[in-house]
């Protein structure tokens, strides 16, 4: 016979507290394999925001190049215009009836060679755009590959690192799953805000030395009874962690060692020697 799963909300604090320390260990454990890639995810979204960077500044630079060549070639065109309408007008003056005829078609001719020379001029300066951005555009090709490079390498490394752990990782995060389901949904949403808080990524803490695990802030004779009772979910006043006590963590704590009254054992000594030297 299949027994029914227990509802989460049936189960009893204590079986509440050990599954919630199950899931954080398990998490914990998640936590610790992603710790291992260190800061390679950031560094290659870097990498791979600089190269997305560079891609449009070099586009960029290359439609800043082809629109120079283009008012080259436009202006190249407009002196060999300039050039055919100066000649046309040379051979016109050859015809010319009176003075009114000559001086419209010298002011022509003037004209077109002053447009002639501001093609040239605006010629060279497009020119000199070109190779200045050119330069520019060798500089950014040559930064990108060398960007490329660095990607690729950081890509393989994380790469080589997940494949060692991502087995690992998704048995971990199977249990995890296994365990969220046995914990009550309101429960189970208040532990993942506390630890999504907690800088160390820890939503609950057993006591230690009469102290939270996570804060370290001493915890009040009456308040660790009450975790050790097991009768309510209790939470650090300080930093919002829930408690639970170590045994039902299943965390072995060394038991604290007696002191033993050698002083006042000296001082009882000391006295009788006293005694018995009054009375001799």
């Amino acid at each position: 016979m299949i027994m029914a799963k227990k509802d989460p909300t049936d189960l009893t604090v204590e079986e509440k507290l050990k599954a919630l320390y199950q899931l954080q260990t398990t998490l914990s454990a998640i936590d610790e394999k992603r710790a291992m890639r260190g800061e390679l995810p950031l560094e290659v979204q870097d990498l791979e925001d600089e190269i997305e960077g560079l891609t449009i500044r070099i586009e960029k630079i290359e439609n800043e190049i082809n629109d120079f060549q283009q008012a080259v070639v436009q202006k190249k065109a407009e002196i060999e215009e300039a050039k055919a309408s100066v000649e046309r007008y040379q051979r016109q003056l050859d015809e010319v009836k009176n003075n009114r005829e000559y001086d419209t078609l010298t002011k022509e001719i003037e004209f077109q060679s002053l447009e002639i020379e501001l093609c040239n001029k605006k010629i060279r300066e497009a020119q000199v755009r070109i190779e200045e951005r050119s330069r520019d555009l060798a500089q950014n090709r040559e930064f990108m590959a060398d960007r490329q490079t660095a990607l690729e390498e950081k890509k393989s490394e994380l790469d080589e690192i997940m494949s060692e752990t991502r087995a690992e990782e998704e048995k971990l995060k199977d249990k995890a799953k296994d365990l969220e389901v046995k914990i009550e949904p309101r429960l189970l949403a208040s532990f993942k805000r506390i630890r999504k808080n907690a800088r160390n990524g820890l939503g609950i803490v057993y006591v230690q030395r009469d102290a939270c695990g996570g804060c370290f802030n001493k915890i009040p004779p009456q308040r660790q009874l009450d975790i050790k009772m097991h009768k309510k979910i209790i939470v650090c006043e300080y930093c919002g962690r829930i408690m639970i006590d170590p045994e039902l963590a299943g965390v072995k704590t060394e038991a604290p060692l007696e002191e033993k009254p050698k002083r006042k054992r000296a001082i009882r000594k000391k006295k009788e020697e006293d005694a018995e030297a009054t009375e001799a």
